[in-house]
């Protein structure tokens, strides 16, 4: 059954995959999700980038999206589905539709780097093919395509895409999208979220939030009110974490703070290497100790 929640405004965590010997260390993950859902996020993202998902097989990807189902009842899950062979991706929709989701996080398909119109008939077909909404992933540094505006706005006037997350790097799209209010416009740099969400964005989806959860939250929720010298009191100590945690290869800097703060074994998965230990010592000068 899938869920009927299409808001997806807020601040959501695109979860790390805690390893433990190479496997998925599941006791890991639900500590970790069930201490962030108390920290005033919107809902959780699993199996996104962050998430290390591209090392991860079907199995272990379900695997990981059960265990924060179970840790996380009555809070919005969203499962990040990425591929570029399109009746495999629809097989995947499916299999995916067995789980309670409040929607999709899809990006362009990798590598392929099709056209505008290539892209309109991808994610128009996976939208059909779904039934959770879809949150078009624009990250063209990963891709290889940018999502252009005239896409997304087009992509917005199907009823099963409900959002973007931005991270397109085009300032003037973003507005574009803002201002058409057909979507939710979710950051998705991290170092964009004040930006996005002061001039009418929905949210954010930030990997940096697994950390200082509650002043990012916070900071979404004063912006929402009105309240922008308070947001901007909140935001500006949360510059230089951001800044180091994205010094190197998300997660492996989020990693490291979360290892050692007794979350999780700092361990990741080929091609992905640890952060090297100057960056270390500059999060431990940054970082909270464990709440």
């Amino acid at each position: 059954m899938s869920s009927t929640s299409t808001d997806f405004s807020g601040l959501w965590v695109p979860l790390v995959t805690p390893f433990r010997g190479g496997a998925v260390d599941h006791a890991a993950l639900h500590r970790l999700a069930q201490h962030l859902r108390s920290q005033g996020v919107a809902g959780f993202v699993v199996c996104g980038s962050t998430g290390e998902a591209a090392a991860l097989d079907t199995a272990e990807q379900l695997g990981a999206l059960d265990t924060v189902l179970d840790a996380t009842p009555g809070l919005p899950v969203v499962m990040g589905a990425s591929g570029y062979h399109l009746a495999e991706m629809r097989a995947w929709v499916r299999t995916l539709a067995s789980r309670p989701l409040a929607g999709l996080l899809m990006p362009a398909p990798g590598y392929v780097r099709p056209s505008q119109a290539g892209l309109l008939d991808w994610f128009g077909a996976l939208a059909d093919a779904s039934p959770v909404p879809l949150i078009v992933y624009d990250i063209p540094y990963r891709t290889g395509v940018a999502i252009q505006r005239d896409t997304l706005l087009a992509l917005a006037s199907h009823p099963n895409i409900r959002a973007v997350k931005d991270c397109g790097g085009d300032a003037a799209k973003t507005l574009a999208l803002i201002a058409d209010g057909r979507l939710q416009v979710l950051a998705g740099e991290d170092l964009q979220i004040f930006s996005t969400v002061a001039q009418g964005g929905a949210g954010a989806i930030a990997a940096s939030a697994h950390l200082q959860t509650a002043q990012f939250a916070a900071v979404l929720a004063a912006l929402a009110q009105g309240e922008l010298a308070q947001a901007r009191a909140l935001w500006r100590p949360l510059v230089p974490l951001i800044e180091a945690l994205f010094a190197e290869p998300n997660p492996a800097p989020l990693k490291a703070v979360l290892a050692g703060q007794g979350w999780l074994c700092d361990e990741l998965r080929a091609p992905m290497t640890p952060a090297t230990p100057m960056l270390r010592e500059r999060l431990q000068a940054l970082a909270v100790s464990r709440p």
